[in-house]
């Protein structure tokens, strides 16, 4: 009996079974990029695709696919140079935005023909030669990753989801072969009807919660220059600022414009109350008291399209795409103290760095078109605007001198777990500063 078992135990512990259970768990392990690849996802797999820890963020998205289910299709969204669309609930509420990554500006599916015709007839003129092509979405749920990191709360929760809607843009190839598939499911048997894939292809995109009551900061900073802010407001807004300041700055967005971060301000608002609770036995009031309730004012800022960051270099071809907050007042004061001991700690060990850079090679890998070699490549600009932005830390600089800092690279020393710096001196033609 013991021999038996023991045959029995050195069978389940061979070579081969052992073989057989690696590439069963590698075949789940990729099973997002899997999938990809086939025209359909079944039901069951989209569940599993678009679970999450955070379970509001879980639920918003289950809330899209039954409101897609019910017709109400995502909305798409007409500003931008590629497909990206509103994402409504079952009451037609926008609850996020979804942008496709086939419907990139690189993206064989992307809508928008303008945008083709400038890709082809002047490429000199499109995208941007220091981005990974395609990887808008990525860069969009890699922000998140990074404000979640360094507790900046700036960015509205953004992750990798998968999607299918009527109103997306598919080719015709894909909706004459959803026709098909629904033409000849109606003449088969019921059992088999049921195992037969209908629908059109999931598209991988991010997902962003959707915020409300925003307007672009550029209207706000306009309203500000003829009525300032009070100064606790001020204080907060600045704050605000500089949580800003430092996510662009490490993941080297190159699409900061102050038309695509959002501000929303609630002024402080005071209202008069009659508390008329006190009568005596008759019903007659016994006295009347007045009181004014104050309603402090607040400042939130949103930072959103984060799609064209974290490039593999520095921008040194053509333009430097500058970021367009260094000229606003804000960034001519020294980053604060607040701050500096919110973000100095974090970003000075080399322990959060590298877990924040595994944080987001989890995201990145995931890609088709992943490359170890290049996603490294992005890690080192990355790790090299960290250091410059602890050296304006340390020396109390604004943002405006710490856009001026020389920009480098620091390339990963896997022996010494360190890494090696280098100054980036080549400059764009044209730059504006």
């Amino acid at each position: 009996m013991a021999s038996a078992q023991g045959e029995q135990i050195m069978a389940e512990a061979s070579p081969s079974s052992a073989v057989r259970i690696t590439r069963a768990e590698k075949k789940n392990e990729k099973l997002p990029l899997l999938r990809k690849q086939q025209s359909v996802v079944s039901a069951v797999s989209v569940n599993l695709l678009n679970e999450f820890p955070d379970e509001a963020f879980t639920a918003i998205v289950r809330q899209v696919e039954r409101a897609i289910e019910d017709g109400v299709v995502p909305e798409r969204i007409v500003q931008g140079s590629s497909g990206s669309y509103f994402a409504k609930d079952s009451s037609k509420q926008t609850v996020g935005v979804f942008k496709p990554r086939d419907e990139e500006p690189y993206g064989a599916a992307n809508p928008k023909w303008t945008k083709w015709l400038q890709k082809h007839c002047c490429p000199c003129t499109f995208g941007r030669g220091c981005l990974v092509s395609n990887q808008g979405y990525l860069s969009e749920a890699g922000a998140s990753i990074v404000d979640v990191k360094l507790s900046l709360g700036v960015v509205p929760t953004t992750k990798v989801v998968y999607l299918a809607s009527e109103s997306f843009h598919y080719s015709t190839f894909d909706r004459a072969s959803k026709s098909a598939r629904q033409l000849a499911s109606e003449k088969l048997p019921t059992r088999i009807r049921q195992r037969v894939k209908t629908g059109l292809p999931l598209k991988e995109g991010s997902f962003q919660l959707f915020v409300k009551g925003y307007r672009d900061a550029e209207y706000w900073l306009r309203q500000f220059d003829g009525e300032p802010l009070p100064t606790d407001i001020a204080h907060d807004f600045q704050l605000l600022f500089e949580k800003l300041v430092c996510l662009d700055y490490i993941i080297r967005n190159t699409d900061r414009g102050n038309d695509n971060w959002l501000i929303r301000y609630e002024r402080a608002r005071s209202s008069t109350i009659t508390d008329a609770e006190d009568v005596d036995e008759k019903g007659d009031q016994r006295n009347e008291a007045d009181f004014c309730v104050v309603s402090h004012g607040a400042i939130h800022v949103a930072a959103i399209d984060n799609g064209l960051a974290f490039p593999f270099k520095h921008p040194d071809s053509w333009r430097t795409f500058p970021y367009h907050w260094a000229w606003l007042p804000q960034a001519k004061k020294p980053f604060s103290k607040e701050t500096i001991d919110l973000i100095l700690p974090k970003i000075a060990s080399h322990t959060f760095v590298e877990s924040l850079v595994e944080d987001l090679q989890n995201v990145f890998k995931f890609d088709s078109s992943y490359s170890p070699g290049l996603f490294q490549q992005q890690m080192s600009v990355m790790r090299g605007q960290i250091l410059n932005l602890e050296k304006a830390f340390r020396d109390r600089m604004s943002p405006w001198q710490l856009v001026h800092l020389a920009s480098c690279t620091v390339e990963r020393d896997s022996a010494t777990s360190g890494g090696e710096a280098k100054i980036h001196l080549r400059t764009p033609v044209f730059s504006c500063w």
